[in-house]
């Protein structure tokens, strides 16, 4: 019972914050007649916020997550979410609006406390399980939130300025929680607890969940524990901790394998979120709420859920991602380029919403599969450090992709021609890695080193043949 009621009170917050009816029609609310912005302020000044926002506060609302031992950041993610759809309910004009988006940053950046805590307070051998709990309950919040919204719209007729009414409640809801979950004796980095061993995933890990939404692998076959002085090296404050992180890193980054797994993650995470932010904006286009029903509700339901199913079946698919994996990313990353294409190119709302689908989903299978690839061969605190610094290189190349092709200050291309350059791009990191798999295969050599495992099993045995390995 100690550790059902923080997991339990941990769902019931991750479910209404999740829980956001007006999600799938923002854009349009944001240029209907309750708001009255343009597409210009919409697409190249309000929404360049949030990915600025997130980028900057994501470091260090990482590092406070820790030191601040989760719960305080758990009540600044709640916080920051009333904040955002008091704005969004009740304010109008540009400026409001940007600000809108830096406290939708602002909680962004602090669901890692959400990812983060619940291994502060229970068991290790629990460690699966409350993860699949608490991954589920978001995910199920999310596409009943969508759900939702959807079916007011379409049969109940309401206003979209009500459903941001509903998004409003579910946070205020979600914002009580936090408040009466038991604050932790330790963390993972600055405070250690008595006897605490290094058995689970760190604050790191709590990026990916953040920013992907996926569920992690199975980690305690692959984890080791740490060495003494790495334990010992937490107590050294920010200094400390900062020394050891960078270490790890450098040492992480050695591996080649890893290497190109996390190249693909950076640069696929950075268009998955470019073309997911602006979609909404090219449904505006191509079928304008003023003028037609939408169904973006159901759009964003099916995307959901289709999309864990294929995260769910990555462990049945019978591939050898260790000999075939450049390959594999390489075609379905064109498919993902394709995808892209077709919703810029065919103006036909039902194949936008079907290419939106298709084009989720395969991401979610191949971060998934990324996921595992990488985790498989490196101990849990540096396969947490490794997800959390990919997740933050996406970032800063999305970043500058938007400052080049979104941001009004710089090209500020109109919403079809950004989807143009979000195909093709794609389309380039297909080819590089269609380069990369006909260069391995030419070779026609693979060493233990040089070839990520493909499960836990394997990874032990390469660690065991290793004279020099990421341990």
């Amino acid at each position: 019972m100690k550790e059902v009621y923080p997991t339990l009170l941990l769902c019931v917050h991750g479910f209404f914050t999740n829980l956001r009816p007006s999600e799938p029609f923002l854009t349009a609310y944001l240029m209907g007649p309750d708001k009255n912005l343009t597409e210009t302020q919409v697409v190249n000044e309000i929404y360049p916020v949030w990915t600025y926002s997130y980028l900057a506060l994501l470091l260090p609302v990482f590092l406070a997550t820790d030191f601040l031992r989760y719960k305080p950041v758990l009540i600044l993610q709640a916080s920051s979410l009333v904040a955002t759809y008091v704005l969004l309910l009740w304010c109008r004009g540009v400026l409001a609006m940007q600000l809108l988006e830096f406290f939708f940053g602002v909680a962004t950046a602090s669901e890692v406390a959400y990812y983060s805590y619940i291994y502060s307070v229970v068991d290790p051998a629990r460690y699966r399980r409350v993860t699949g709990y608490c991954r589920s309950v978001t995910l199920f919040g999310a596409a009943a939130g969508c759900l939702l919204g959807q079916l007011l719209l379409s049969v109940a007729a309401v206003r979209l300025r009500h459903l941001v009414a509903v998004t409003l409640a579910a946070a205020a809801v979600a914002f009580v929680p936090p408040w009466f979950l038991p604050m932790p004796r330790g963390s993972l980095l600055f405070h250690e607890s008595p006897g605490e061993e290094e058995a689970g995933p760190r604050s790191g890990e709590a990026l990916l969940e953040s920013a992907e939404g996926k569920a992690l692998p199975n980690t305690q076959n692959a984890s080791v524990a740490s060495r003494p002085s790495e334990a010992g090296s937490r107590r050294g404050g920010f200094a400390g901790v900062s020394r050891l992180l960078l270490a790890d890193l450098l040492l992480c980054y050695r591996c080649r394998p890893l290497l190109a797994w996390s190249l693909w993650w950076a640069l696929a995470t950075c268009g998955y979120f470019q073309v997911v932010n602006y979609a909404q904006a090219l449904w505006e286009n191509v079928r304008p709420s003023r003028d037609y029903q939408i169904y973006n509700g159901y759009v964003e339901t099916a995307s959901t859920l289709l999309g864990a199913l294929a995260a769910l079946l990555v462990g049945y698919l019978p591939v050898r991602w260790a000999l075939w994996g450049e390959l594999a990313l390489c075609v379905l990353s064109l498919l993902m380029a394709a995808s892209v294409f077709l919703m810029d190119t065919v103006r036909n709302i039902w194949l936008c919403y079907g290419s939106y689908v298709v084009f989720r989903a395969t991401y979610m299978l191949l971060i998934t599969v990324a996921t595992f690839q990488i985790a498989a061969s490196l101990s849990v605190r540096r396969y947490a450090l490794v997800f959390g610094v990919n997740t933050f290189v996406a970032l800063l190349l999305q970043s500058v992709l938007t400052l080049a092709v979104v941001d009004s200050a710089v090209l500020g291309l109109d919403v079809f021609a950004q989807f143009f350059v979000y195909g093709g791009y794609f389309a380039a990191i297909s080819l590089v890695f269609l380069a990369a798999g006909l260069c391995k295969l030419a070779s026609g050599r693979r060493c233990g080193r040089d070839v990520p495992a493909d499960g836990p099993a394997d990874a032990e045995s390469l660690r065991e043949n290793q004279t020099v390995g990421l341990h």
